[in-house]
C-alpha cells in the first residue's frame, strides 16, 4: 500500500472519529436532558402525593411497569440497526433505571447469595441503578415485599428443561403480593474453580439441585467420580467454591465475576435452549401495556367435570392459556388447586366475564395479577 493511500486512509479515519466525537456529545446532552425531564416528572408526582405517607403507595406512583414495557416495545419496532433489538432494549432499559433512580431509588429483593441468576434477572429487568437485596429464600423474598423491606422481589417460577419451582407457587396461595412482571434468562453453565482447586483437582461440584440436574449428562461424562452437593442457590455454590479446595461450582457469569472464580468449561448445560423465566412480585395491580399476561389460582370442586367448567370458559371467549400447573390444596386431602396463566388482562371485559363464572363455579379465585409479556430474549 502507498503513502497517498495510508494517508487518505488516516484522513478517513480521523474525520470518522471526529464524527463520533461529535455524536457522543449529542447523547451525553441528550441523556441528560432526559434526566431533567424525569427529575421534573417526580417534582409533579410528589405533588400529587403529598399527603401520602405510605413509601409503598409512592413507588407505585414512580415505577410504572407498563410504561416502561410500551417504551421498550416501540424502541424495537422502529429499530433499523445495525445494533440489534436485544442490545438496544439493553441500554434504554439502563437509561430508564438511572432515570427512575433520580426520582426514586426502587428497593428489590433476590434469591441469593450475589451472583445468582435471580440477581440477573433482576438487573435486567430492572437495571443497574436500583438497590438489589439478598434473601436467603424465596420465602424471605415474598417477606422482605410484605413488609415494606423492599418495594420488588424476584422469584423464579419455571425453567425450560425442569419444570415448575414449586415453592415460589406454594408462596402465591398465602401472599397477598400481586404479579408486576416477568422476565426470562438466558440460563448459561460454567464450572468455575477457584486457582487453588484447578491446581489439585477437584473432588465436590455443588450447585442449586435445578442447576445439578441441568448438568446431569455433562458431568456424568466428566465428572464421574465428583460428589455432588445441592445448594440452596448457585450463588452459594460459587461462594462455597471461592473458599473451600478442592470444591467447584456449577453457576454463570455473574457469579464468577462475584467470587473471582476461574471458568475452566464453559455452556455445560444438557439443553442448548435452557431458559428460566422469573416473575416480579410487589403490592399492585398494573394497568394494561397492551401486551399482557394474566395469572390466577382456582379450586375447583372435587366432582366429574369441575376442570371442564373452569377451562370451558377461556375457549369460548378464544383466550389462549400459557400455562395451568396444579398444586396440593392446603385446605383438604386429595384436593388440589390450579395456577393458570393466560393471555390477556384482567381490565379486558371478556376476562372480566370469565372471572365472575369462574367465581360460580370455583371454590376458590385468587387474582394474582395482570403485567406485561416478557419481551422475546
Amino acid at each position: 500500500m502507498g503513502n497517498d493511500s495510508v494517508m487518505s486512509n488516516n484522513v478517513e479515519l480521523e474525520t470518522l472519529r471526529s464524527d463520533i466525537d461529535e455524536i457522543d456529545l449529542k447523547i451525553q446532552a441528550l441523556l441528560n436532558e432526559r434526566a431533567g425531564c424525569a427529575e421534573r416528572v417526580a417534582e409533579i408526582k410528589l405533588r400529587d402525593t403529598a399527603k401520602e405517607t405510605d413509601s409503598k403507595i409512592q413507588t407505585n406512583f414512580f415505577y410504572r411497569p407498563e410504561r416502561e414495557a410500551q417504551v421498550l416495545r416501540k424502541i424495537t419496532e422502529r429499530n433499523d440497526g445495525p445494533l440489534r433489538n436485544e442490545t438496544l432494549v439493553t441500554i434504554f432499559r439502563e437509561i430508564m433505571s438511572a432515570c427512575l433512580s433520580l426520582e426514586k431509588p426502587l428497593r428489590v429483593s433476590y434469591l441469593g447469595p450475589q451472583g445468582t441468576f435471580s440477581q440477573a434477572a433482576a438487573l435486567k429487568h430492572f437495571g443497574h441503578a436500583v438497590e438489589c437485596r439478598s434473601a436467603s429464600s424465596i420465602d424471605q423474598v415474598f417477606a422482605h415485599v410484605e413488609s415494606g423491606e423492599s418495594d420488588y422481589g424476584v422469584v423464579p417460577v419455571e425453567n425450560s428443561t425442569e419444570g415448575m419451582v414449586n415453592n415460589t407457587l406454594d408462596n402465591f396461595l398465602d401472599s397477598t403480593l400481586k404479579i408486576s412482571g416477568e422476565v426470562e434468562v438466558r440460563i448459561e453453565h460454567h464450572l468455575l474453580v477457584s486457582q487453588r482447586t484447578k491446581a489439585v483437582g477437584i473432588s465436590k461440584i455443588c450447585a442449586h439441585e435445578q442447576g445439578l440436574a441441568q448438568c446431569r449428562n455433562w458431568l456424568d461424562i466428566n465428572y464421574p467420580n465428583a460428589d455432588r452437593q445441592s445448594l440452596r442457590s448457585n450463588g452459594e455454590a460459587a461462594k462455597l467454591a471461592a473458599e473451600t479446595v478442592g470444591v467447584a461450582a456449577v453457576a454463570g457469569e455473574v457469579a464468577q465475576a462475584q467470587y473471582k472464580l476461574e471458568r475452566i468449561s464453559s455452556n455445560i448445560e444438557d439443553s442448548g435452549d435452557n431458559t428460566t423465566r422469573f416473575l416480579i412480585v410487589g403490592t399492585s395491580d398494573i394497568p394494561k401495556s397492551g401486551e399482557d399476561k394474566t395469572s390466577i389460582i382456582v379450586s375447583s370442586r372435587n366432582k366429574p367435570g369441575a376442570l371442564y367448567k373452569i377451562l370451558d370458559p377461556f375457549q369460548r371467549s378464544n383466550i389462549s392459556l400459557t400455562r395451568i400447573d396444579s398444586r396440593p390444596s392446603r385446605s383438604e386431602k386429595w384436593t388440589y388447586v390450579f395456577f393458570i396463566e393466560f393471555e390477556g388482562h384482567l381490565q379486558d371485559d371478556n376476562v372480566k366475564l370469565i372471572m365472575m363464572e369462574l367465581e360460580e363455579n370455583a371454590v376458590l379465585l385468587k387474582r394474582l395479577g395482570s403485567y406485561p409479556r416478557s419481551l422475546d430474549w
